[in-house]
């Protein structure tokens, strides 16, 4: 028996191979090796990467800039999460009913999320641009003063905000979509026959039964908020005056700009570190709910 499940273990871990490779060199080596740069100050340059310890952490702990851009991420990830989740599940909802050209009308939707952000991020720049774009056009037509958009810190995060919402609120769609054309009809039927509303049959039954696709929605666009950068760097390079610097941004900043790749290697770290948190609570979450249902 023991050597039938060697021989099994041996196999399986063949068959894996393949994969692991990739992994390992594509992430787990990556990975190891920023961890061990954020604690050299290595200049990008030199061949020489000299220890230093925690230093890189403290200064890290210390930096202003630092408390900033994670104040700025954890804004930008909840105006990010908690829009998406509320329209797409809208647009669910409306495209579920019974809509002439519906499938035309999830397909334009769905358009913004395979459209790259750089090219959507561009389209953008131009309608908020302050003295021509469309945005002020609007506002001007309805009898409001332009605002300054990107050129302004009190608009700039949410401008961004706008463009990421409006690019991910159809991909969140599709998913609502397919959740809620799972939910059992009879079990609704039976609900109404009950004398249960539309809103008591929504909040009862239809958003606990989704909550699965919900919780994992919610993690995911959490992650992808963490990563944002490439409509920060088009539309407002984390101006003006740091509103839309996030930790990614100050990472980059910090590697490709000043070169110092051992501060850089720490901001990243903690990005990971937060990544992993955020897909561990995912995981364990998600058993719970399973386990429950």
């Amino acid at each position: 028996m023991k050597k039938n499940k060697l021989l099994q273990d041996v196999k399986a871990t063949l068959f894996t191979l393949p994969a692991m490779v990739p992994l390992a060199v594509f992430w787990l080596f990556p990975l190891g090796y920023a961890f061990y740069l954020s604690f050299t100050d290595w200049d990008f340059m030199g061949e020489d990467k000299p220890f230093v310890g925690l230093a890189n952490y403290t200064a890290l702990l210390a930096n202003p800039a630092f408390y900033n851009s994670l104040k700025v991420t954890l804004l930008f990830a909840l105006g990010n999460v908690l829009p998406t989740l509320a329209g797409g599940l809208a647009l669910a909802l409306l495209m579920k009913r019974a809509v002439r050209l519906g499938g035309v009308y999830r397909a334009f939707i769905f358009s913004p999320w395979v459209t790259p952000m750089v090219a959507v991020s561009i389209v953008w720049s131009w309608i908020f641009e302050p003295e021509s774009g469309l945005a002020n056009s609007i506002l001007r037509f309805l009898g409001m003063e332009g605002l300054g958009w990107l050129k302004d810190p009190d608009w700039a995060l949410i401008a961004i905000l706008i463009v990421t919402v409006w690019k991910s609120v159809g991909w969140a769609m599709v998913f609502f979509l397919v959740a809620l054309h799972n939910v059992p009809r009879d079990l609704q039927e039976s609900a109404r026959m009950d004398g249960a509303g539309s809103w008591k049959l929504f909040t009862r039954i239809t958003l606990p039964l989704i909550s699965p696709t919900t919780f994992f929605l919610s993690v995911v666009l959490m992650i992808s908020s963490l990563q944002a950068y490439d409509q920060i760097n088009v539309m407002t390079q984390g101006g003006p005056s740091g509103s839309t610097r996030t930790l990614l941004y100050l990472y980059y900043q910090s590697a490709f700009e000043g070169f110092r790749i051992g501060e850089a290697s720490s901001v990243a770290v903690v990005l990971v570190f937060g990544c992993a948190l955020l897909s561990v609570a995912s995981f364990i979450v998600s058993r719970r709910t399973v386990h429950y249902h």
